[in-house]
């Protein structure tokens, strides 16, 4: 079996999103990359998060094709692959419907500097154009907002976050969904201050070494 480890991790984090309120149901899909070899392991479509066995998970090659796996794959595996074909700092991703997040997505509203945590993604969250889930268009979307930042939000959709392990990449969805809150509920208040590029700008250069990262 390919990918055996990567499979287990998928597997742990799909249930911790629903287990931490991250997401509902079936809502949103995960992978995880080699690099080497060039595949990349990727939740089936439509199964429960607490169903999924290690022989459910699909294996992907560079171009898109099944390698090995009898589920389909998740709708969104494009949205996935073109991260890692754009990008040689991710090597996992995770895409969830989480409240806050999609409140702002729905909103078509970005999420500014209003928390230091925020650095886990960028200085901001962009929020991708709209496009139907599963499509080309809505992962070129999502790659093209996620330029220069480790998550961005899917505009009526959710939240997507890539990192170089799924670890990191849960840290981020878990991050800013909680500055996403914050946001929100400091918005209902006044308006909150931002922080400026410069501060944002550190907080990245202090996340290097903050934490327990692989």
């Amino acid at each position: 079996m390919l990918m055996e480890n990567e499979r287990k991790e998928i597997i742990k984090y799909g249930k911790k999103l629903v287990t931490e309120g991250l997401t509902k149901g079936t809502g949103g899909n995960l992978s995880v990359f080699d690099r080497d070899k060039k595949l990349m392991a990727i939740t089936p479509s439509g199964i429960d998060f607490f169903e999924i066995k290690e022989e459910d998970i699909v294996i992907l090659d560079f171009d898109g094709n099944v390698v090995e796996g009898d589920r389909l794959p998740s709708s969104e595996w494009f949205m996935h692959l073109i991260q890692y074909q754009k990008r040689d700092d991710i090597d996992a991703v995770i895409h969830a419907h989480t409240t806050y997040g999609t409140v702002l997505a729905c909103l078509r509203e970005p999420l500014p500097a209003s928390h230091y945590m925020i650095a886990v993604a960028g200085k901001d969250v962009r929020v991708a154009d709209y496009a139907t889930y599963g499509t080309k268009a809505l992962a070129e979307n999502a790659a093209k907002a996620m330029e220069n930042r480790r998550a961005v939000f899917l505009a009526n959709h959710g939240i997507l976050a890539g990192a170089q392990d799924l670890l990191n990449a849960f840290n981020i969805i878990e991050e800013i969904e909680y500055c996403s809150k914050v946001y929100c509920v400091a918005k209902s208040f006044g308006e909150p201050v931002i922080l400026p590029d410069e501060e944002m700008e550190l907080m990245a250069e202090k996340f290097k070494t903050y934490g327990q990262r692989k």
